[in-house]
């Protein structure tokens, strides 16, 4: 009987591994994308799951180069190959074989042969790191795949930065303060870890740091989640007290980001059209300790801006679906897919129906709009496009002056876009534009320095607005 994998972070076994196989096969025949084919798994932890196939997925032309020749797949006839490459991506890449029912033991009947090839890989490619076989990054051009550090945001819904420190230093974690350059991130091995220089709640440690099993995850008192991810609800910056609507919540990190931000004052309208997604996400609002949101199984864009309900609504967070292309362990085919560009056309009029419908709501002042593509057509483009059309209304604001990578070079107001990528920031790739309601007689981008105060005074104490009520993690 085929063991399920468990509930909590620590979910291993052939459960894990068959439902992986399962996704790197539908992923194949593109009956999906991958979170899509994540969540519609019933794997117990889509979070764990989605990780090893993104990973998996990662080291694809590196596992296919070391199963042929090892011979696995002509010596374990009986060997599913997207199984066979799952195993050996956690044998040789991941923590290590700790399940895997029969397809564990046909695989470790090869451990030296599969370990052998792999050294002679990295003889071959002249390269010492695992990370240095990967090839060139697909959206990018020249140059290795980047080694994305691990972040974790700290859930000050349940506890404060501080504290979170001093329990992985006691953990046996060196803490070397606040990052004051890239290098310090593109340098950090082992178990060190930095404070973020932009986001005063964000941790960052070494590439692959596996926390899934850690307490402080599974208790909800860290998230984890990529910078860049981070970044539409820290400069959504709604006060304590609003009301919110996160256009396109599941699976519900920026939700709980929200929340934590609200310190649970105020209320957030969530919305997805998935069910199953939906359920994951309030599974994780409720061990993040989020109180202050409303799960609404919907089209957002059935929505009537005019309903009393929302009228109060004063910020909207949209992160529409997207190509997912910024993402690092996206689907390495689907850059090469023929039918790309059509798709894209169909991505941003569906972008630009949202965020013409979110500009609706009468007492909106603060919108972000934020994607995980790399593509024009589904960031600047969207954006720019309907604000022609809402000019007069709305307007970017510039926002986070310190960060490095702006819009496309190519575009208008290019400097009050963000971009993030593995090359220029460390992190996936994302695109981020904050609208604000025109003040009457204001044109022109707002410089947003009410925004910028507030995060400044946030930054100086991270744990101030919770030092009654903070949590000390428990060791």
């Amino acid at each position: 009987m085929r063991e399920r994998g468990r509930k909590s972070g620590s979910a291993v076994g052939p459960g894990l591994y068959s439902a992986a196989a399962s996704v790197l096969a539908g992923l194949e025949r593109r009956e999906g994308a991958l979170k899509t084919l994540v969540y519609g798994s019933r794997f117990q932890n889509p979070r764990l799951l989605c990780a090893l196939v993104s990973e998996t997925l990662r080291y694809s032309p590196v596992l296919d180069s070391i199963l042929e020749a090892a011979g696995l797949l002509r010596a374990e006839k009986k060997l599913q190959p997207h199984l066979a490459k799952v195993l050996v991506y956690d044998l040789l890449f991941g923590k290590g074989l700790r399940g895997g029912g029969h397809g564990k033991v046909l695989v470790l009947k090869h451990r030296a042969r599969l370990q052998a090839e792999l050294a002679r890989l990295k003889v071959q490619k002249k390269v010492s790191h695992n990370e240095d076989l990967l090839p060139p990054m697909a959206a990018g051009g020249a140059g290795q795949a980047p080694r994305v550090p691990r972040y974790v945001r700290v859930n000050t819904l349940k506890t404060c930065v501080s504290d979170v420190v001093d329990y992985f230093k006691r953990q046996g974690y060196s803490y070397l303060g606040k990052a004051a350059s890239l290098e310090d991130v593109s340098s950090l091995s082992g178990k060190k870890f930095l404070l973020d220089p932009h986001l005063p709640e964000l941790l960052i440690f070494a590439p692959q740091t596996d926390l899934h099993e850690n307490q402080l995850y599974a208790a909800g008192h860290i998230i984890l989640q990529d910078k860049a991810s981070c970044l539409p609800a820290f400069l959504l910056n709604p006060l304590p007290g609003s009301h919110i609507i996160d256009a396109c919540a599941a699976p519900g990190n920026k939700t709980s980001q929200l929340a934590a931000i609200l310190k649970n004052k105020g209320q957030i309208f969530a919305f997805d059209l998935d069910a199953k997604r939906l359920a994951t996400m309030s599974t994780m609002l409720v061990r993040a300790g989020a109180t202050c949101y409303q799960l609404a199984h919907q089209d957002f864009l059935a929505t009537d801006p005019a309903d009393p309900k929302y009228s109060s609504v004063r910020y909207i967070l949209l992160d529409p679906s997207c190509s997912g292309s910024g993402m690092v362990s996206r689907v390495p085919v689907e850059e090469e897919n023929a039918n790309l560009p059509e798709r894209l056309q169909a991505l941003s009029r569906f972008q630009r129906k949202m965020l013409a419908h979110a500009l609706k709501f009468p007492a909106l002042q603060r919108l972000v709009y934020s994607t995980c593509s790399v593509h024009q057509e589904e960031n600047e483009d969207v954006v720019l496009d309907v604000l022609q059309q809402w000019g007069k209304e709305f307007r970017l604001a510039e926002v986070l002056p310190s960060w490095s990578q702006r819009g496309l070079a190519t575009c208008a107001k290019a400097k009050c876009f963000l971009r993030a990528s593995p090359k220029e920031t460390l992190t996936n790739g994302f695109f981020v534009a904050v609208l604000e309601r025109q003040p009457a007689g204001a044109s022109g981008p707002s410089s947003s320095q009410e925004f910028s105060q507030t995060v400044s005074e946030v930054g100086a104490d991270p744990c101030l607005p919770l030092k009654k009520k903070r949590k000390k993690p428990e060791t």
